[in-house]
């Protein structure tokens, strides 16, 4: 299987980032961006720039779409069920599946639709994209983690993994996909809603003996705890591994959540704690500190309409 064509579904700053990644390495006719009509419609005349360059990367209506060799979602988990929806004129027989969504649940749910034959596991991290106003910028492209689910087909990774080195994009291919995702949903529980709660940046949470910082990895180690009950072996040394990212990434530069609050949109906590917080539940594990999180991030979001 030779993958030569992508959609992406999500033009936000995970899409942009590695859409323009593939747009320079192979060609702007190897990716298109696809959104459901309604939201095409509203966005059509949007002015997007990367690093200050403008975005050239065509956008198609799904209604003029068709099917493409892999189909990368790089929505919020709060717009799963509508990619799943969009992405239904793009997946053909062969088409191959990858979900960079946050949170360790998007793949059961587009597999429900779509099966799990051509679909991988898959995670993004490292990058310090912000996206704000239409200007996307980043001075660390991350990478991707991905790799087979229990019922992936055999050349599904293979294939993609040939294309991503084409493109560009750093990446690893994971023996133990679920543990790297655990990992990934452990800084997420830590950086992302420390930072949209206290309105800060990486730097001022990775200040040692700062209340932000003992926020930061109390949330940690809770996932920590849970990811362990879940039967996924996440130590301290994983928490540490996390923790040296976000010390290495522009101290100024701002996680998801945090940008989510400035732009007034809704967040992925339900993703984060919620997750925590439902399967601390099942295991008889006290989390304080994301229940505590939880609560701060649905006062904060009440308040956008207020605006």
């Amino acid at each position: 299987m030779a993958i030569e064509n992508v959609a992406i579904i999500g033009k936000g700053a995970v899409g942009l980032l590695h859409g323009s990644k593939i747009a320079r390495n192979i060609g702007p006719d190897a990716v298109e961006f696809v959104m459901d009509d309604a939201r095409f419609a509203r966005h059509a005349d949007d002015a997007v720039t990367i690093n200050g360059e403008p975005c050239k990367i065509a956008t198609v209506p799904a209604s003029e779409a068709s099917a493409v060799d892999l189909v990368i979602l790089t929505v919020k988990a709060t717009g799963l069920a509508a990619a799943i929806e969009t992405m239904a004129p793009l997946v053909g027989p062969d088409t191959a599946i990858m979900s960079l969504l946050n949170g360790v649940t998007s793949e059961e749910r587009i597999a429900e639709r779509y099966g799990w034959e051509h679909l991988v596991l898959s995670v993004t991290q490292g990058m310090d994209a912000v996206f704000i106003g239409g200007e996307l910028t980043y001075t660390h492209p991350g990478e991707i983690r991905f790799g087979a689910a229990p019922q992936t087909a055999p050349g599904i990774v293979e294939a993609i993994d040939g294309f991503l080195d084409r493109a560009g994009i750093v990446h690893v291919v994971e023996e133990d996909i679920r543990h790297r995702m655990w990992t990934k949903l452990m800084s997420n529980v830590g950086v992302n809603q420390t930072c949209m709660v206290y309105g800060c940046d990486y730097g001022v949470v990775c200040k040692p003996d700062s209340e932000e910082h003992r926020c930061l990895i109390a949330a940690m180690r809770e996932a920590l705890a849970v990811a362990r009950a879940e039967g996924v072996d996440v130590t301290e040394n994983d928490l540490g591994q996390m923790y040296a990212m976000f010390e290495s990434l522009t101290p100024e530069g701002l996680p998801s959540m945090a940008q989510d609050r400035i732009n007034g949109k809704p967040s992925e906590v339900e993703e984060f704690a919620g997750t925590i917080i439902r399967l601390a539940e099942r295991h008889g594990i006290l989390v304080p500190q994301n229940r505590w999180l939880y609560r701060r991030v649905r006062e904060i979001e009440a308040t956008y309409a207020l605006r």
